[in-house]
């Protein structure tokens, strides 16, 4: 398998430090508020890579962080008269609904800041030891970028670039508009932890070093993320750990492009910010996942009512696939007939053809594309009167490959109440006795009842609408 590194701007084959493992830290949410739209791109897309890496057979160790302290979250405590915990507590609920009803796997650890307060000052310790961060006057500890040469080797910028644009805020006394904060003084009334430096918190970037090494180790095999972070988060993060452990950090890098609104960048001032809360509520959450999968990961999205129309017609065709084996596996019996091998084969090259584009950078895209063809034959191969076997075929391929891509999970009641039974048996009678007007009266019935029936060989077939 082969992955663009961010870091090195290539593709590079996928070889684990660890023969059968790998270790993943993806960055996790702020929790201040309900993620939106944007945030559940890499939430998807990186559970997609973690259960291609489990598909191919290998243990992965993933690791979702939250920030559990930061300015925007004591921001919110003060506006709702409450206190930082009870803001963070309250969102990392909403987070868990949200990444359930899209179907995210739990990380194999959920680490918070908060948690990690000892490591976090261990390494800020080093650092501050070997004359990478230094204490300012008021408390706060900077780490010095000046002192770490390859500093923007992530975000393929050169130093003197970046200084260019780099100011010093008010209250902040740097050595250097470039350096940046691992440790922040408490101001009056804010939550704070003891440390050698000053009564305060972490600084965002040094959070992620910390639970990352802990977690995962030293070095790990990647790390990913959202475009936005690749600076200044993820280059600090490289700065922070390898000036503090000596060895590199991270052998890949991973980041999701952008997602825009009607072709827009997506922004509360200009009133085109959703929720996926929100947006969930009236589409449902599985056309979100569609959306962020139906496009490479490094190219950008457009969200807009249309899109997320189609992608709901879209999964509507794979779950009558669905519909149509777990019907077929109740009607069908018997082995393999003749001309039933050739369609399995055929089966064994959609799965070969989503292998190698999985193989290709995640190309997710793609991947969906060699799903609708294996739906087309799938639908072809049982429209006629397949054996039980060829129908078990169908039923693994189609559950193994949507499995991977974390799609069609949504098993409904599939319980008919009485009076809907009673008017399909009504129905039947009237189509043996050719009363054609009363039946069509009855289809249409149970139409406004969002029932759809289907007339086939083996009897009627039904799905809700």
């Amino acid at each position: 398998m082969k992955i663009y590194n961010t870091l090195t701007r290539q593709k590079e084959e996928l070889i684990p430090i660890r023969e059968g493992e790998f270790r993943i830290y993806a960055c996790g949410p702020t929790v201040y508020n309900f993620i939106h739209i944007g945030n559940s791109r890499p939430i998807c897309v990186f559970d997609v890579l973690r259960r291609y890496l489990e598909y191919k057979g290998l243990k992965v160790t993933y690791v979702q962080n939250f920030t559990d302290i930061d300015d925007k979250i004591i921001k919110r405590a003060n506006e709702e008269g409450t206190d930082y915990l009870t803001v963070s507590e309250k969102y990392i609920k909403e987070y868990k609904i949200d990444a359930e009803g899209l179907n995210v796997r739990e990380a194999t650890v959920h680490p918070r800041a908060t948690e990690n307060m000892d490591e976090i000052i261990s390494i800020i310790s080093t650092l501050v030891e070997k004359g990478y961060a230094y204490r300012a006057e008021n408390g706060d500890v900077y780490f010095r970028t000046n002192k770490f040469s390859e500093y923007g080797k992530l975000s393929h910028q050169p130093l003197d670039d970046l200084k260019a644009g780099a100011r010093i805020s008010v209250g902040e006394m740097k050595e250097d508009p470039m350096d940046f904060t691992v440790w922040k003084a408490a101001k009056p009334g804010e939550p704070y932890w003891e440390s050698p430096w000053s009564n305060g918190r972490p600084g965002w970037h040094i959070e992620c070093s910390a639970m990352a090494r802990r977690y995962l180790g030293e070095t790990i095999d990647m790390h990913c993320g959202g475009q936005d972070l690749v600076f200044p988060h993820h280059e600090n993060e490289i700065a922070q750990s390898e000036c503090c452990n000596g060895v590199a950090f991270a052998h890949y890098w991973m980041h999701n492009g952008y997602i825009n609104v009607d072709n827009q960048k997506m922004s509360k001032s200009k009133g085109n910010f959703f929720t996926t809360r929100d947006v969930a509520a009236k589409y449902g959450y599985e056309p979100i996942r569609y959306l962020m999968l139906s496009s490479h990961y490094r190219s950008p999205i457009n969200y807009s009512i249309d899109i997320i129309e189609q992608c709901k017609a879209s999964l509507e065709r794979l779950y009558n696939c669905r519909d149509n084996i777990r019907f077929m596996l109740e009607k069908s019996s018997g082995v393999l007939k003749d001309g039933e091998a050739e369609v399995i084969e055929k089966y064994n090259v959609h799965r070969a053809r989503f292998i190698e584009v999985m193989d290709d950078d995640l190309n997710t895209a793609d991947a969906i594309s060699v799903l609708f063809e294996l739906v087309r034959d799938i639908n072809t191969a049982l429209s006629g009167d397949p054996s039980l076997e060829l129908v078990k075929k169908s039923d693994d391929i189609f559950r193994e490959l949507t499995d991977v891509l974390g799609l069609v999970y949504i098993d409904e009641d599939n319980s008919l109440d009485e009076e809907v039974e009673k008017l399909i048996a009504e129905r039947t009678e009237a189509r043996k006795n050719k009363d054609w007007a009363t039946a069509d009266r009855i289809r249409d019935q149970l139409k406004e009842m969002n029932i759809v029936i289907e007339d086939t060989p083996q009897g009627i077939k039904w799905h809700r609408s």
